[in-house]
């Protein structure tokens, strides 16, 4: 048996041991407390980090989209009006002196220096974009490739295809433009596809039957780099297909439809 004197100084330590249990569960939950409030902090710290190098892409790209836009303006409103009447004039000297060779060499180089302008405007700031939207840009890029007689294009879409805001559809088509311009450039493909769909979000699947991204040389990757870049932009993911040959990807941005 055990002595009335043991009992009662064991009965004496359980208020203090009943005491020292409570402080240090009181620490562990503190420390855990401590641990998830931190853990917490860092998630919404790399939230914020996010959001604040998303709106510095948003911005950076506005920017550029800006300076594209005055660039064109110029290049349309003060160097293609010179070259226009540098054109007139060369036109009435042809006619009044008669002198066709000199003349028609001046002519040529100015019709090639008017038809660069107006392509190098259209690159920096297509026209068609804010007034007939994205499809119609796409149709005059389909147009444009198939016109090469090398490679054959396709674009897909619904009928009932919506209208979206400037700033989606201008990025989308750069974006396209980019994948276009890649195909032409690296792939050595005959057809490339392009198809749209829209629900709650912006689909654009992408494909060629080239020699795919393991066979394309360093600077195509430059361009997937800036690609992917403008898709973060607006939001939105872009996912490239694994494959031995061809490339594929699938691009989404969700966006509200235009009233």
């Amino acid at each position: 048996m055990v002595p009335s004197e043991e009992l009662g100084f064991l009965f004496k330590l359980l208020p203090l041991i009943g005491t020292l249990f409570v402080i240090a569960l009181g620490v562990i939950l503190l420390n855990q407390h401590f641990r998830k409030n931190l853990y917490q902090q860092k998630l919404e710290q790399e939230e914020i980090k996010n959001q604040h190098q998303q709106e510095l892409l948003r911005s950076s790209i506005a920017a550029q989209e800006l300076e594209r836009q005055r660039i064109a303006n110029d290049l349309h409103d003060e160097l293609g009006a010179m070259l226009s009447m540098a054109r007139m004039q060369i036109l009435q000297f042809q006619k009044k002196e008669n002198n066709t060779t000199n003349t028609a060499n001046l002519l040529e180089l100015i019709e090639t220096a008017l038809a660069s302008t107006r392509r190098i405007c259209y690159q920096l700031m297509p026209p068609q974009i804010e007034r007939y939207g994205l499809v119609a840009s796409l149709r005059s890029l389909e147009a444009n490739v198939n016109s090469t007689r090398e490679t054959t294009a396709s674009l897909n879409y619904p009928p009932d295809f919506p209208r979206f805001s400037n700033a989606i559809e201008l990025g989308l088509y750069r974006i396209i433009s980019e994948l276009v311009n890649n195909t032409l450039k690296h792939a050595r493909a005959s057809t490339l596809t392009i198809t749209l769909t829209a629900d709650q979000e912006i689909t654009c699947r992408y494909q060629d039957n080239g020699i795919g991204l393991a066979h394309s040389p360093e600077g195509s990757g430059l361009g997937l780099k800036s690609m992917r870049a403008r898709v973060e932009a607006l939001g939105g993911s872009f996912v490239i297909s694994e494959q031995e040959t061809g490339f594929n990807c699938t691009i989404k941005i969700p966006c509200p439809k235009m009233n």
